[in-house]
């Protein structure tokens, strides 16, 4: 059960910010094809989003080896 457990967190840790980030890179480029004088706000948000992404992942990648240590 602890394994199945591991593995789940793994892959929804790996694959739930990976998807977001390809979310946004699409909307992103979407957005800067209709409106390219708007670059700045969009480059913007697309890193902070970026950076609350890899957030998740590194949370799961902690939360995952501290069900190792035990």
């Amino acid at each position: 059960m602890k394994n199945l457990t591991i593995i789940l967190i793994l892959i929804l840790g790996t694959l739930g910010p990976s998807f977001v980030i390809a979310a946004v890179g699409y909307a992103s480029i979407q957005a800067l094809g209709r409106n390219p004088s708007a670059a700045p706000k969009i480059q913007l948000s697309m890193i902070l989003a970026f950076i609350f992404a890899e957030a998740i992942a590194v949370i799961a990648l902690l939360v995952i080896f501290h069900l190792f240590v035990r």
